[in-house]
């Protein structure tokens, strides 16, 4: 791989030079028209002739009145991160108030896709997401804002009793949850579609990590989840004891310093930064391990509740430590002198 200039010429038009033994190879000529594409990783291609634009792929799925809410839900969210650009969904006409409430449903809870056609046996959704607008590092910066400050408003929310801030912790799990199933969509467009083949072998693996660290993401928010869970029964009666909350915020504000540390690290591809954030999971555990011992006095649902809280501060440094580790193994592919 070659390195060109940019130019700017004029005030708005920007050039770049092609190789010479390209445009001979092609016949180009001086005058002739390049096509230009941005594929979903974000790069450009440039072609010498049109490329037909390649037909959507489709899923059917016939449903005979034996699919629950959830189940129907799943196989359309499994065909949305499969990449099926159009699904179509057949049933009796009996069964029509119900498709069409899960797949409205479905509409709302990932990014892009819309019903464009309905009947009395039969509906389609297509999905209008452009990848290239929303690439996969764009989701993983919005998902690690979201799930950061939700592990802050869980703990803010138990200290403060604070209830709508609970409620909002749950309602923003749903974001992060959307923003996963795009990356793991982009991920399988990447390692089978023909065009995005064409990037190599560091774009699959970049794609592949990505959606792999969009996972622990994803984990990582539904702890913050499962930490306002433990609302109503923590935030009754007297409260959290003062002195317990403050150890408590010690260790959310642990957490949430490891989580920063490995973000860093992926996105700078610093092995130094992963591996000091691998390394601070010891003093994490630590704070754990103290309020997990703390704890062990209580009784009944407020221990459960405490030990949920405190499990979960516990596993949020875990999957920051591997998603160091993921970082480590990018700056490793991408960087190899970096190593």
């Amino acid at each position: 791989m070659e390195g060109r200039k940019l130019q700017l010429a004029g005030k708005s038009t920007y050039l770049v030079s092609l190789p010479k033994r390209w445009v001979l190879h092609t016949g180009l000529r001086a005058g002739d028209t390049l096509f230009v594409d941005t594929e979903i990783d974000g790069s450009v291609s440039v072609r010498p002739r049109a490329v037909e634009k390649p037909a959507e792929r489709r899923k059917v799925f016939v449903e005979k009145g034996e699919d629950t809410r959830d189940h129907l839900l799943r196989k359309l969210i499994g065909a949305y991160t499969s990449g099926f650009g159009l699904i179509e969904v057949r049933f009796p006409p009996d069964r029509a108030p119900f498709v069409r409430k899960v797949a409205r449903e479905y509409c709302r809870l990932v990014i892009g896709p819309e019903v464009i056609e309905e009947n009395r046996n039969a509906l389609v959704i297509q999905d209008l997401s452009d990848p290239s607008e929303l690439s996969a590092e764009k989701c993983l910066r919005r998902m690690h804002l979201t799930v950061r400050a939700m592990v802050e408003d869980a703990i803010t929310a138990l200290r403060t009793a604070n209830e709508s801030l609970a409620s909002d912790v749950t309602l923003r799990n749903q974001d992060v949850a959307r923003l996963y199933w795009m990356v793991a969509k982009q991920n399988h467009l990447t390692h089978t579609s023909p065009r995005a083949n064409g990037g190599g072998t560091n774009d699959l693996a970049t794609f592949h990590a990505y959606r792999l660290i969009a996972k622990l993401i994803e984990r990582i928010g539904d702890h913050a989840q499962r930490i306002v869970s433990t609302f109503p029964v923590l935030t009754s009666g007297k409260g959290l004891d003062p002195k317990f909350a403050k150890e408590l915020d010690d260790a959310r504000v642990s957490a949430v310093g490891l989580l920063d540390q490995a973000f860093t690290a992926l996105f700078t591809r610093d092995i130094d930064a992963a591996n000091a954030t691998i390394d601070g999971r010891v003093a994490h555990q630590q704070l754990v391990d103290a309020l997990f011992h703390k704890i062990a006095t209580r009784r009944g649902e407020e221990l459960l509740a405490l030990g949920t809280v405190v499990d979960s501060l516990g596993r949020t440094g875990h999957y920051c430590g591997e998603i160091a580790e993921q970082a480590i193994d990018l700056a490793v592919l991408l960087n190899p002198e970096s190593a």
